[in-house]
């Protein structure tokens, strides 16, 4: 498949009559008998989430090819940073490679963001998909290249029905308006956390940027410290107790425009609630003491995140968020 081209496309954020022009670069959907290229540029993995992610990759049609370093180990991280770094620079150079698929998070990208040769990345665009620890990969590429990510399941995770539709939905067969609805069953879940909430109601266009809430608390003051400013923020993290959830929200709005977002959208933040005896806010609680000031929609608990049912997120294209139906539309694909 051929290279990707910038696009120049207007884009009219909510709450602000200008039109801001914005240069961006789509990479070429996927289609069956493609070759995804496998990474670990974070944390290492076992042998069993190798096999798994090559079956998942399988499942949907694709073919696999293995960074040269992908079995590596180096203490808590997968392989030096070196090591991590030629894979992916190999595989955005391959051009028998047509999509970049991330393995697992964990820990690792932020020691490598300075050290990307981004003008190749910009001369060879292509698909990069992840989360969690992903979210700073994804970020850093799109804000110095231009090259829309997407913020979706890792090659390992459970590729549920409702994931599966939505990677196809988005980077195979895209159409306009997509719409990415909530979960059916979540609001039916005995764990409250996947229990949908409107914080505050309303619509916001905007370009979608976001992910883990902990990369992103920990980008501010660098020079990989993401905008927000009229954007559509989407926000999740697992296991972190409301006051390191408080202190990381307060970071963000301090350090950063999040004040200025266009809307937040919320993912499900498991294992979040404070231990019983605890003197704490509940996650509700600090949501509302954190981002209730924010004259803006809010949602919590949409399908993205390190949870089975898992959105495909376009980072950078523009998207309409709606508090009453649930949803997120795409309104550009992410893709060409």
């Amino acid at each position: 498949m051929g290279l990707g081209s910038s696009v120049i496309t207007p884009i009219i954020y909510n709450n602000n009559t200008n039109t801001v022009m914005k240069k961006y670069l789509k990479p070429n959907a996927l289609v069956p008998g493609d070759t995804i290229g496998l990474i670990t540029p974070s944390s290492s993995i076992t042998e069993e989430k190798l096999e798994k992610a090559i079956s998942n990759i399988k499942m949907l049609g694709l073919n696999v090819k293995l960074g040269k370093h992908i079995k590596a180990i180096n203490g808590y991280l997968a392989g030096t940073d070196e090591q991590r770094l030629e894979d992916l620079h190999n595989m955005f150079l391959d051009n028998g490679v047509n999509g970049i698929w991330c393995i697992r998070g964990g820990y690792g990208v932020g020691r490598i963001l300075a050290k990307i040769n981004y003008k190749l990345i910009k001369k060879n665009p292509k698909i990069l998909i992840g989360y969690s620890d992903i979210t700073a990969l994804l970020i850093a590429i799109h804000q110095k290249t231009g090259l829309i990510g997407f913020h979706g399941p890792l090659a390992s995770s459970d590729f549920t029905d409702y994931s599966v539709k939505h990677l196809k939905g988005v980077l195979m067969n895209p159409k306009l308006p997509y719409t990415i609805a909530h979960t059916i069953d979540s609001n039916n879940s005995k764990d409250k956390a996947y229990h949908s909430k409107v914080l505050r109601a309303g619509k916001a266009k905007g370009e979608l940027t976001g992910g883990n809430l902990t990369l992103l608390a920990a980008s501010v003051g660098t020079d990989f410290q993401p905008k927000f400013k009229n954007k559509l923020v989407f926000i999740e993290d697992i296991g972190e107790r409301p006051y390191r959830l408080d202190r990381m929200f307060t970071q963000l709005l301090q350090g950063s425009d999040l004040d200025k977002a266009a809307g937040i959208i919320l993912g499900v933040f498991e294992d979040c609630e404070p231990k019983v005896g605890d003197r704490s806010l509940s996650l509700m609680g600090m949501f509302a003491d954190r981002l209730g000031h924010l004259n803006i929609p809010i949602i919590y608990g949409l399908s993205f995140g390190h949870i089975r049912d898992h959105m495909t997120l376009p980072v950078g294209i523009e998207a309409e968020m709606d508090t009453a139906f649930r949803t997120i539309k795409l309104l550009e694909k992410g893709v060409k």
